[in-house]
Order: C-alpha cells, then sequence, then structure tokens
C-alpha cells in the first residue's frame, strides 16, 4: 500500500497522536517512516540590540532541542512498533513548502499530520499550516484530527 511515510510533528498533543498514528499505518504498510520537523528562521524583533530580547544563538538552542524532543516521540513510536524510522529537522520560513519539499525529495508516498498544531487557533477547523499542505501538495495527505 504505503512504502515511504511523512510524519511532520510539532510536539503538541495532538501531533504526537497523529505520530502514532502514521506509524500504526506503517506497520500495517510494512511502510517505513520519516519523522519532520520544521523550525522557522531566526528573526530579529528590532534593529536595536538593546531591544532584542533572545539572541540567534539561544534562539536556535531553543528551537533545537523543541525539534529534537518532537523527533524523538517518532522515534520511539517507531521503535515501539518496529518500523524503520529517520527524523529530518529543517529550518524554513514557510513550513507548509518544507513539509511538502522534504515528501518530494524523500520520495514518500504519504505524508500524515495533525488537522491543527501549535499555529491551530489561527484556523478555526484546520491548521494554516495542513490546509496549505492539502492545497499544494500532489502527495496524498491523511489529516489526524
Amino acid at each position: 500500500m504505503f512504502k515511504h511515510i511523512l510524519i511532520p510533528t510539532d510536539g503538541s498533543d495532538l501531533s504526537r497522536k497523529a505520530v502514532l498514528y502514521g506509524v500504526q499505518l506503517a506497520k500495517a504498510s510494512g511502510a517505513k517512516v520519516t519523522g519532520l520537523t520544521i523550525a522557522e528562521p531566526y528573526r530579529v524583533a528590532s534593529m536595536d540590540a538593546v531591544l532584542v530580547s533572545i539572541g540567534e544563538d539561544e534562539y536556535d538552542q531553543e528551537s533545537r532541542r523543541i525539534s529534537d524532543r518532537a523527533l524523538e516521540q517518532v522515534k520511539m513510536a517507531a521503535e515501539a512498533a518496529g518500523v524503520p524510522c529517520d527524523t529530518v529537522r529543517e529550518v524554513h520560513d514557510q513550513p507548509y513548502r518544507a513539509i511538502i519539499d522534504s515528501a518530494h525529495a524523500l520520495s514518500c508516498d504519504l505524508i500524515v499530520m495533525a488537522s491543527h498544531g501549535r499555529r491551530g487557533i489561527s484556523a478555526l477547523l484546520l491548521g494554516s499550516e495542513t490546509v496549505k499542505v492539502l492545497t499544494h501538495s500532489t502527495i496524498p495527505v491523511l489529516v489526524y484530527r
């Protein structure tokens, strides 16, 4: 059925549930999974150095820590299910584009993602990044609600 499933995650509760679902689907299909996190690039909020509250190094460390925690969830779920797993961390200012580009680059035949993550408040039914992936992806997308 499926050979390679991409599972984008931000580490949120719903995203963790989508990870578990995607891993179980991979197990049933005999597929491998790749967990993906996308960190947004560092942006300076002010040109005045006194007003910048966090430096780029601190931002990168915290961003990597959050990504590592989310990807560890994918690794643990895959290991428990006996599913082959890789993980990828991307830095991109358009998360939906990074998801689609990664799916193509990795030759994934399915994307399994949560209906919304940390940005879910901005959309009523589906998260804005999920909607963008659904709208622009030529690879099938399964949305876990």
